[in-house]
């Protein structure tokens, strides 16, 4: 395989990248960079996912989950192991992320786990929320583990080394 830097996608970016356009400023404004990096960055990465994803990007609207698993499809799917499990309990053990957001660790933990150099969200709560990264940082790197550079698609536009020329 190629050079490339790895990137977990979470399930936000396919949500924003095949959502109707949205009303909200914001929220337009994200899916258009979303739809800009699709287009013209997620080929200098090797780009995969987990089931957690498939599972979020599978529920809700049948259309609309349809759209967000076919632009899944293409891409390596990371297995979740007892490791992603401890790692997992360990980040909600410290009560950072609440229960009910288990699937956001989780992200974190598979990411961890597998020595992912990029989880690219757009879930600033409990994901790329600069206030509990370092917090979780510790607790995934007390598991053993580095976490990876957790960042939103418009942070991911180039400019570095990675670039083919």
């Amino acid at each position: 395989m190629e050079n490339k830097f790895t990137i977990y996608l979470e399930t936000t970016i396919p949500s924003f990248l095949t959502a109707r356009p949205s009303g909200d400023l914001v929220i337009a404004g994200k899916q258009e960079v979303t739809r800009r990096w699709w287009e013209e960055r997620k080929n200098f990465y090797h780009i995969v996912i987990s089931a957690f994803v498939l599972d979020e990007a599978g529920s809700g609207d049948s259309q609309a989950a349809a759209r967000r698993l076919e632009c899944l499809e293409e891409f390596e799917l990371l297995e979740a192991d007892d490791v992603v499990d401890e790692i997992t309990k360990a980040i909600l053990a410290s009560g950072i992320i609440p229960p009910k957001a288990i699937t956001d660790a989780a992200h974190i933990a598979i990411a961890s786990r597998h020595d992912v150099d990029f989880l690219m969200t757009w879930n600033c709560t409990h994901i790329a929320n600069a206030e509990i990264i370092r917090k979780i940082e510790v607790i995934v790197r007390n598991c053993g583990y580095n976490m990876p550079i957790i960042c939103t698609p418009d942070e991911l536009f180039g400019g570095g080394t990675n670039d083919e020329n």
